[in-house]
């Protein structure tokens, strides 16, 4: 058993360090941070970390240099000044209506002024913005130092709120002015840090704050929330070593499928590869390889947004996006990008210099996976059944027999039974749809695989097998078998050792469906 724990749900820093608890050291980026500016923003998937980065602010500000024995910030930090700080988490309610709205930032700013023996009248009870302005005077006033304001989850009340526009527009209002002292009390304040998921600038609740310094993009700031390689190995190792025996794999091995299912987000354009920590500790506490971050939170209304944007699995795996389009405003959900990267489901993976393009995938594994399952069971969700059935059979046919022959029925009565509404009739849609199926079993599967003779519409690998797959809509098998033939395209995969079978489909236009295929 490993001598430290996991903190499974703990976000607290000081719970963290006093509880002998596993913690990536994080404290050199806060010393950074503390000496940068003023105003900060910093937006990072759910999940990620964000909570237990305030937390770790909170402490340092309040000059709790206890708490930070054997950690890079001791050698750091010289004098350990308390200021006093005001911690605003907007995370602890739903902001359905308006009575819950007007109860939970209620609750907020009452634990603030009980700190400094502040009464409100109750006439005033509702002007937020008002009482924060005098929470920052008295703390001010009474300990005679700069105000800390650490805001957590800003963007929660519009979250909520996002399927009830006149609600969020008279929330978005309310939020605005709740915020508007952090510019008008700047000479009482000395830090500011705002978390979220959503970029600043889509929600203009801090128009005033003209000279806020948006974290989210910069390379120095990438790690400060996640795991990195680096930082897995040196205080996780004990845990992966576990977790190897127990899986019978070595250190290396264990290192590489953690790396594979959870690994590679970049949130800068030199970011290192960033591991999900809500995956990671999860994964290490079972000593499993599953899928954790991706099922805390199921995207079904992105899901939807994608097929009313005709985007599917092939789009989103390889997207090429200019800066401005991290910015569009995500209010109504028009455009499912930039929802899509805040949220977590894409990252980026490239960086054209020359004409300023962003290139966005799936981080890892587990998102890509959990993603085209959530786009099958899309498909499937008049008949679950189908959706068991093409899971067992590819398990039973494909990944113990060998027999993709024995398969195809399968998937044909899966292609049959699709709606007509997310059908389109043409050779990349039945492409798509193949893609994400076998994406969605956790395969090693690529489309348009480049060769020295052209390219292979879809390349599946198993572990015995390597299926080379050309599809044609409105043509003939004979034309698609002749094509992997006369493109010599079994040449590519001659050094693998694993078997290589030919797969020839074609699709009908008046079936919608596959109308027959050939295996060789």
């Amino acid at each position: 058993m490993a001598s430290k724990r996991y903190p499974l749900g703990i976000q607290t820093f000081s719970e963290i360090v006093k509880g002998n608890y596993f913690y990536a050291d994080k404290t050199a980026i806060v010393y950074q941070l503390a000496h940068y500016a003023k105003f900060h923003f910093l937006s990072r998937p759910r999940r990620f970390g964000k909570s237990l980065f305030v937390s770790t602010l909170k402490a340092y500000f309040e000059g709790k240099k206890e708490l930070f024995k054997g950690l890079a910030i001791e050698q750091m930090e010289k004098e350990w000044t308390a200021y006093p700080v005001i911690h605003l988490d907007l995370s602890c309610g739903k902001y359905y209506s308006l009575e819950n709205t007007y109860s939970i930032l209620n609750g907020i700013l009452e634990v603030e002024e009980k700190k400094y023996g502040l009464k409100v009248n109750p006439i005033d009870e509702k002007s937020f913005g008002g009482r924060l302005k005098n929470i920052l005077l008295a703390a001010a006033a009474q300990t005679g130092k700069q105000v800390v304001v650490l805001i957590d989850e800003y963007d929660a009340p519009m979250h909520d709120s996002v399927s009830d526009e006149d609600l969020q527009k008279t929330i978005r209002n309310i939020m605005r002015d709740f915020f508007s002292p952090l510019k008008q009390q700047e000479g009482n304040i000395r830090f500011v840090f705002i978390t979220g998921i959503s970029k600043f600038s889509q929600l203009s609740i801090f128009s005033e704050l003209n000279n806020l310094k948006i974290l989210t993009l910069k390379d120095e700031y990438s790690s400060c929330c996640g795991i990195t390689k680096s930082e897995l190995t040196q205080y996780f190792r004990e845990g992966i070593e576990e977790m190897a025996e127990h899986n019978g794999l070595t250190y290396e091995e264990t290192l590489q499928q953690l790396k594979q299912h959870y690994d590679g987000y970049h949130f800068s354009i030199n970011s290192e590869d960033i591991f999900n920590p809500y995956s990671i500790i999860n994964a290490l506490d079972d000593k499993e390889f599953n899928s954790y971050w991706f099922t805390s939170g199921t995207p079904t209304f992105l899901v939807e947004l994608l097929q009313q944007k005709n985007l599917d699995m092939l789009n989103l795996d390889d997207l090429w996006i200019q800066a401005s389009r991290f910015d569009t405003p995500t209010e109504k959900l028009a455009d499912p990008i930039p929802v899509l990267f805040q949220s977590g489901y894409l990252t980026i993976k490239g960086y054209e210099k020359k004409g300023k393009l962003y290139h966005l995938c799936f981080p890892d594994q587990e998102v890509r996976q959990g993603f085209s399952e959530s786009l099958v069971r899309y498909y499937s969700a008049q008949d679950m059944n189908r959706y068991d059935a093409i899971v067992y059979a590819y398990s039973k046919n494909v990944l113990i027999n060998d027999d993709m022959e024995a398969f195809m029925p399968h998937l044909k009565a899966f292609y049959d039974k699709f709606p007509y509404t997310i059908i389109n009739n043409n050779e990349r849609h039945y492409q798509a749809v193949i893609f994400t199926i076998f994406t969605m079993l956790g395969e090693d599967v690529k489309v348009e695989h480049t060769t020295s003779d052209g390219r292979i519409d879809l390349v599946l690998k198993t572990d015995k097998s390597i299926f080379i797959f050309e599809l044609k809509y409105k043509k003939s098998v004979d034309i698609a078998m002749a094509q992997i033939s006369d493109k010599n395209y079994a040449k590519a995969f001659a050094d693998d050792g694993r078997k290589v079978v030919k797969v020839g489909i074609n699709f009908s236009e008046n079936q919608r469906s596959i109308e027959d295929w050939v295996i060789e």
